[in-house]
């Protein structure tokens, strides 16, 4: 390699602004739409803990009251016709259908316990997507990142022999920019990709464990008051 060369290398700036300004329109827009896509993720990601987190002390704190000993008429009294929380929620569903299943003269209308199984599932289903909502998007930024930072590459390494073609030199200050611009498509595609592959993983899994959770309440709930019904 000649001097000439290396010095005409050498002078070339490689930071992540210069190759950013330096891509084709195309690539420009794919590495914005990585770079978009990767903070909303993040944003996702943070908002998920957030609140994965506080549901699983709400689940606590509700656990601890149910098994208090309270009565369950205080208690439901005491969440109110509008709950704030998800335990809250699937408990007030099952209590709500059971006070209707009573009849005027206090006798229970027939099929009472599969009423209040099937409302409280609903509530627990309406749950489960309030908790999963914006893990498709983690899903969809881990699948298909690295797919679109690859078109960038494809795109940009297009261009690079474009110019090899124009300039008709393949020497290093020719070829070095257009490769390193390509190539930074698909670094921003796997920046995006990993996060978003990992946390949607682990934020599934923690949505699970509350979800059953939420089932398994509902279940010994159905159970007590199986035996109320039984009695």
């Amino acid at each position: 390699m000649d001097q000439q060369t290396i010095a005409l290398a050498s002078d070339i700036d490689f930071s992540l602004w210069a190759l950013f300004a330096r891509a084709t329109f195309t690539v420009q827009v794919v590495m914005i739409i990585l770079i978009l896509a990767s903070f909303w993720s993040w944003a996702i990601i943070i908002q998920k803990h957030i609140v994965f987190r506080r549901a699983k002390g709400e689940s606590e704190v509700f656990d601890a009251a149910f098994w208090s000993g309270e009565p369950l008429d205080e208690l439901y009294q005491r969440v109110g016709p509008a709950p704030g929380t998800g335990p809250e929620r699937v408990f007030a569903s099952g209590m709500a259908e059971w006070q209707r299943s009573h009849r005027q003269d206090g006798a229970l209308i027939p099929g009472a316990a599969q009423r209040i199984d099937r409302s409280m599932d609903v509530a627990i289903d309406r749950e489960s997507r309030e908790l999963n909502r914006g893990l498709t998007f983690l899903a969809s930024v881990g699948s298909a990142s690295p797919f679109i930072g690859l078109f960038g590459t494809v795109w940009g390494i297009k261009h690079a022999f474009e110019e090899i073609a124009l300039q008709q030199s393949t020497n290093l200050a020719v070829v070095a920019p257009g490769i390193a611009e390509a190539l930074l498509a698909t670094g921003l595609g796997l920046l995006a990709a990993i996060p978003a592959t990992i946390f949607y993983n682990k934020l599934s899994d923690d949505s699970d464990e509350i979800s059953s959770g939420y089932e398994q309440f509902a279940d010994e709930f159905g159970t007590l008051l199986s035996r109320n019904l039984d009695g």
